[in-house]
């Protein structure tokens, strides 16, 4: 080995990785690593914008640069499919979310004897990094952190507090689990907490599911010029930025069809943009998201019909998805095999494929490809700005 090598590429976790194989905490392509491990910094090396990275497990990739950044969120997508040995016919560029963007998160929380330290969790620990500041969180949620840590450190328990937010049409939805607030006093408290600070939804889950105790209005969460109520814990993109992406991917991937079925649909965040003059199923496994999405279709009397049922367990059959004209599907990060199998043997001839998972969607998309459909369109995704975790569009067509 020379006295020096130099960082070329990122592994899927974080470490810099060196021509050799040898992986480097805190590497940068560009960087050089001495022999002994000693790092010196390269071009593309940036200086982290938060005090709390590199201990924080919100981000591991604040000490990259915007150009490495990207090349990273590339390599994670087109090297999934490299593995699987895919033909890209395109890769589109690469969409990055901006800072402080991040529309929801769960942070954690635990009183102390001082009060209660709340934040994310440090990397591969329990331990809770104590937020005085965050450049991922959209300000409406950052704001909420001093306010939440007094209401933790006086009724918090000896358990930590899970605390879900999520930025909504009408203000922060917050759902508090694990949280020991009982009797009249505490119950008062909730609510003065959840009025001082103009919550849209406060709800407390004592291990049964979240209880509304604060909700002046019904929620919505606006998919497109589409209000649709939003249940507890209901899934949505976690920045705006991305979502606008994800659908502009989608609309133009199935221009021209006229009858789409929406698969593992949530709330409707293609379906709605694609409806009129499309017609669209919306198939959904989750029934709390299945009932939102069809009150929000009559409502609006839009061309989006909802179906509830569970695709893992019973997926759309080849006879059924060969009646339409094309296909979305975004399923979880398990990727959709059952339903891959059942489009592959199908007519169907376009697909829109979205995926929070470069790793399961390629297995899907080597099924895809072996039954004769060709990956026409790729683009690499990173929502979660400065994370390793990595999501991409993609068209298939046969």
């Amino acid at each position: 080995m020379s006295e020096t090598e130099e960082i070329i590429r990122i592994a899927a976790r974080g470490d810099g990785v060196t021509a050799s194989g040898r992986h480097i905490s805190g590497g940068v392509p560009g960087d050089t690593v001495g022999e002994d491990g000693t790092l010196r910094a390269g071009p593309h090396h940036a200086d982290p914008p938060c005090r709390h990275f590199p201990v924080c497990g919100g981000c591991q990739l604040q000490h990259v640069d915007e150009e490495a950044l990207r090349q990273f969120v590339t390599d994670r997508v087109v090297g999934a499919a490299r593995a699987q040995d895919l033909d890209v016919g395109e890769v589109l560029a690469t969409q990055l979310s901006p800072p402080r963007s991040r529309r929801r998160a769960t942070l954690h929380a635990l009183k102390t004897a001082q009060g209660a330290v709340l934040g994310f969790r440090e990397s591969g620990s329990h331990r809770i990094v104590n937020m005085q500041e965050c450049h991922i969180l959209v300000p409406e949620l950052f704001a909420l952190v001093e306010p939440l840590r007094k209401l933790i450190g006086r009724y918090g328990g000896r358990q930590a507090v899970d605390v879900e937010l999520t930025l909504v049409d009408q203000g922060v939805d917050c759902t508090l689990k694990g949280i020991e607030a009982d009797g009249l006093a505490a119950a008062e408290a909730l609510l003065d907490f959840a009025r001082e600070n103009s919550l849209a939804r406060l709800s407390v889950d004592r291990g049964f599911g979240p209880e509304t105790s604060w909700e002046p209005e019904p929620l919505t969460v606006g998919l497109g010029d589409i209000a649709v109520p939003f249940p507890h814990g209901s899934f949505l993109q976690p920045t705006v930025h991305g979502e606008r992406a994800l659908v502009a991917d989608a609309l133009d991937f199935l221009d021209g069809a006229t009858t789409v079925a929406d698969l593992f649909s949530g709330l409707g965040t293609f379906a709605f943009a694609l409806a009129g003059p499309r017609k669209v199923l919306a198939v959904e496994a989750a029934r709390d998201a299945h009932l939102a999405c069809k009150a929000a279709a009559n409502g609006r009397q839009i061309p989006v019909h909802t179906l509830h049922r569970d695709l893992f367990r019973n997926p759309l059959q080849a006879d059924e998805a060969s009646r339409f004209g094309a296909l979305v599907l975004d399923p979880p990060r398990a990727g959709a095999r059952e339903q891959v199998v059942q489009i592959a043997a199908s007519e169907a001839t376009r697909l829109a494929y979205i995926s929070c998972n470069p790793v399961s969607w390629s297995r899907d998309a080597r099924v895809l490809v072996d039954a004769g459909f060709r990956l026409e369109k790729l683009r690499p995704v990173g929502q979660f700005r400065w994370s390793t975790h990595v999501e991409l569009t993609s068209y298939f067509t046969r």
